[in-house]
């Protein structure tokens, strides 16, 4: 049998070039922020009653302030009671380890018309080598199981809390909390 020859095989078509197009118009600027006007009348009502409150950021419908450990339970109330926000949405922490500071962020938000979209945020910092902190059940008592889990993840005492046994961590943890930034899991 015998083999015909083939032809050499010819190169793979290139598509052929678009054609120049017309240059693409420049995207619409974004639409200014809405003013926080909520928010900063919320602020000049807190700042008004603690003018050692440092108000940390504002915005359509958020507002974060931070006292002290000493002042928190005072503005807690305040804040519960003349601007009826009556309600623990979630606590957190953060680890500002080069600082050297634990941060506790509660936010609350309100059931009163014209506010249910809206979050205070109400922090402290405290030293991370005795971060201890006055529990805010008596504020909200929403707060119990968020300030356990907060306990058991960064290490914050919560005093006068009724209980800081572990929600989610086994009963023998040894080690750092595991949200701390200088905590290196065994796995890794």
């Amino acid at each position: 049998m015998s083999q015909t020859p083939q032809a050499p095989a010819s190169p793979p078509k290139v598509p052929a070039a678009a054609p120049p197009s017309a240059p693409r118009p420049a995207p619409a600027p974004a639409p200014p922020k809405p003013e926080p006007i909520r928010a900063k009348e919320l602020a000049s009502k807190i700042t008004g009653m603690f003018p050692d409150v440092k108000v940390d950021w504002m915005r359509e419908r958020r507002l974060k302030v931070t006292t002290t450990p000493a002042r928190i339970k005072d503005v807690a109330f305040f804040v519960r009671d003349q601007l009826e926000f009556d309600h623990i949405s979630t606590v957190s922490g953060v680890d500002w380890i080069a600082k050297n500071e634990l941060e506790v962020v509660y936010f609350v938000g309100s059931v009163r018309p014209g506010w249910v979209d809206f979050i205070v945020a109400v922090a402290e910092r405290v030293a991370r080598d005795n971060p201890v902190v006055p529990t805010l059940i008596p504020v909200w008592t929403g707060a119990d199981y968020n300030e356990r889990e907060t306990h058991e993840m960064f290490g914050i005492n919560f005093q006068g809390h009724p209980s800081n046994a572990h929600l989610f961590l086994p009963e023998d943890w040894n080690d750092l909390p595991p949200l701390r930034k200088d905590y290196i899991s065994p796995g890794r």
